[in-house]
């Protein structure tokens, strides 16, 4: 009993240790956003700021250069658009790899997973090229609908439909429903579960997007990333406006991982029926 008490102490001693240090860089984020320029670049490091310093907010929102609200705003929008749009393609692409054993399947599947190894920057010059001869620059459509496939989420949709039981649609058949029909009001509304879940590994993939909006965005649809890029230039770095950005852009993240992340679990570890 003794020893059992010790190494459960050992290790939430040591989930405590790596949350901590896990939860690091939050803190100076938190921390250097209520600090003045001073008090960040000093020499000495102090753990709390000199004084709470609000004022880096104020100015964030009264920077017409960078236009942070607006910014959020086109982070929001791309976001949303890009994550329905990323899972309305990616669920229909998913089932049709787990339904369908033709050759053409498999050979479809190994070429989705062999993108998986290709880095995305590698893509980026000719989906820019394409993109700019669509005349898609500073727009929406140039920012989501190029990202709208996407071979992890359609992996994870695939192997979620293979363990998918089969019988409840061919009952759905029975009673009358079309294959599309059934996929729609049997098996989708049985699939909330990774939907929610991949829904949110996309959300939080397109909100944190740098290097496409960079090369696609301009004063119109700059994101909150690429605005936040604008506190650093050649002349030095702007730490608190940079910081305190940054705690801004994070805080949506934080409400949808913890609304959400009961769906992220159990979406990707059950197969979502009840």
């Amino acid at each position: 009993m003794r020893q059992n008490r010790t190494l459960l102490a050992l290790r939430y001693g040591v989930l405590i240790a790596l949350a901590l240090f896990f939860l690091l860089p939050f803190y100076v984020m938190v921390r250097n956003a209520f600090s003045t320029q001073r008090h960040i670049t000093a020499a000495k490091w102090h753990w709390l700021p000199d004084q709470l310093n609000l004022t880096n907010f104020n100015n964030l929102l009264a920077n017409d250069t960078i236009g942070i609200g607006r910014a959020l705003f086109n982070s929001a929008v791309m976001a949303v658009l890009q994550t329905g749009g990323t899972v309305f393609v990616s669920l229909l692409a998913g089932y049709a790899l787990a339904r369908y054993t033709h050759r053409l399947a498999k050979v479809l599947l190994g070429l989705t997973i062999f993108t998986l190894m290709v880095p995305a920057t590698t893509t980026f010059l000719p989906m820019f090229i394409m993109t700019a001869q669509l005349g898609w620059v500073d727009t929406f459509r140039g920012l989501v609908i190029p990202g709208m496939f996407s071979a992890f989420a359609t992996y994870l949709f695939r192997q979620f439909f293979i363990d998918f039981p089969v019988e409840l649609e061919d009952a759905a058949l029975v009673d009358g429903c079309s294959p599309w029909s059934s996929f729609w009001r049997v098996v989708v509304p049985n699939s909330m579960g990774i939907v929610a879940a991949v829904s949110t590994i996309i959300f939080i993939g397109a909100w944190n997007a740098f290097l496409w909006p960079t090369l696609i965005g301009r004063d119109a649809t700059r994101t909150v990333q690429v605005a936040l890029s604008q506190f650093m230039t050649s002349q030095g770095v702007r730490y608190p406006e940079l910081f305190m950005g940054s705690l801004v852009a994070v805080l949506p993240m934080l409400f949808v991982f913890l609304f959400l992340q009961r769906y992220l679990v159990q979406g990707l570890t059950t197969s979502g029926l009840k």
